[in-house]
């Protein structure tokens, strides 16, 4: 038997969290926050984190390890699993989306975080903790939860159909915690990164195009026209996502390699550039976009955003007001994707993280084993293949 407590991301987009319990063993999977809410609503709904043996991360954008200060204020004391990549990603995450307070004083505690690899197996308690690489970002993982008799997989962010990064396969399990951002979207990566091209070809005179600074930066990377630039402070972020190179599809390394040597570094102050110009973060509530989104909605200068778009955020902002575009960049598994990754687990029941309610029934109707009646705050119990 093991339980599953929903902390965060279901019914909602963002706070994602996830806990199982074995009989010895209790890991908390991610600890995110909500964008654009405040107060309680921003956290994971944990009581009791003192009780937690073990916090695994799948990867370090905000919605998954930005509540990592709050946890340990709120009394964590374990050890945290992540990859070297997480890790060093994780610190300008939490200096944009921590409570400056909390972060002070509970700032990433380095000699309790215990690295592995994308691949690598985990042991906590009587539960083992199989790891795969998930298309997402670079040392992004899903993570896969036993306790010897039943399996659990929890695929936190994933890309099956990524250009970019590489998607180990999920194994065959009897619960599914499926990544549901984009619910029954049926177009695919490869057809949006033609229409933002697209797009960008049509405005000769320049473009911003707001994107998270991991991730999603290399897939837009990749479809960049012969000229564009980069806000300056891009540049090393997106050549050590390139160094990974286990983390990339190995055809598309030396496009890569290629467009960041070509990348124009534009720096705050100088004029906007008559080319594109990429800048993080991709929803204007952190890093250069924060300041470029209202100079770029002064100046008349064209907009495209590529992902989401939390309610009052400075890029829905400015998309509701018709002075932006929006194609998304999918870095979150489309409709053929999530039925792909069901079937291939063997088609278990399923639950949907990362989205609301009606982008879940939607899903639901393609997907028959999934659960459209849970939400954040409460806990399942899977026994013999059951969820009750």
């Amino acid at each position: 038997m093991m339980q599953v407590d929903l902390h965060g991301g279901f019914g909602e987009k963002g706070r994602t969290s996830v806990a199982i319990r074995g009989n010895d063993g209790h890991v908390l999977l991610d600890v995110g926050i909500k964008v654009g809410a405040s107060g309680r609503e921003y956290y994971p709904a944990i009581d009791g984190a003192g009780d937690i043996q073990a916090l695994l991360l799948s990867h370090a954008h905000e919605d998954h390890v930005g509540a990592l200060s709050w946890l340990l204020a709120e009394g964590y004391r374990g050890p945290i699993f992540m990859t070297e990549e997480t890790l060093e990603e994780a610190p300008a995450t939490l200096a944009h989306y921590a409570d400056r307070s909390q972060l002070k004083q509970f700032p990433l505690p380095r000699d309790r975080v215990q690295l592995f690899k994308p691949g690598e197996t985990l042991t906590v308690g009587d539960l083992t903790i199989r790891t795969g690489r998930s298309g997402h970002v670079v040392g992004g993982v899903w993570f896969a939860v036993g306790n010897g008799n039943e399996t659990i997989v929890y695929s936190a962010d994933v890309l099956p159909d990524s250009k970019v990064f590489v998607m180990d396969p999920i194994p065959a399990c009897d619960l599914l915690i499926l990544d549901a951002s984009y619910g029954a979207d049926p177009v695919s990566s490869e057809t949006r990164g033609d229409e933002i091209a697209a797009w960008i070809a049509g405005h000769p005179g320049g473009c911003l195009l707001p994107t998270p600074l991991f991730g999603r930066s290399l897939e837009l990377l990749a479809v960049m026209p012969d000229r564009f630039a980069i806000h300056a402070s891009m540049r090393q972020a997106l050549a050590s996502q390139i160094e990974a190179r286990e983390a990339l599809q190995p055809e598309i390394i030396a496009t890569l390699v290629q467009k960041l040597a070509a990348a124009i570094d534009w720096h705050d102050g100088e004029p906007l550039p008559e080319c594109p110009l990429l800048a993080d973060d991709g929803m204007g509530t952190a890093g250069p976009s924060a300041k470029l989104i209202p100079l770029a909605d002064a100046s008349d200068y064209p907009v495209l955003l590529t992902g989401h778009l939390p309610a009052s955020s400075p890029g829905d902002v400015l998309y509701r007001k018709g002075r932006a575009a929006w194609i998304r960049m999918p870095t979150h598994p489309t409709l053929s994707g999530n039925v792909g990754i069901w079937q291939k687990a063997g088609e278990p029941p399923t639950l949907g993280h990362s989205c609301t309610l009606p982008t879940l029934e939607e899903l639901g109707r393609h997907i028959c084993s999934l659960r459209t009646d849970v939400r954040t705050g409460q806990s399942l119990t899977l026994r013999e293949g059951k969820i009750t």
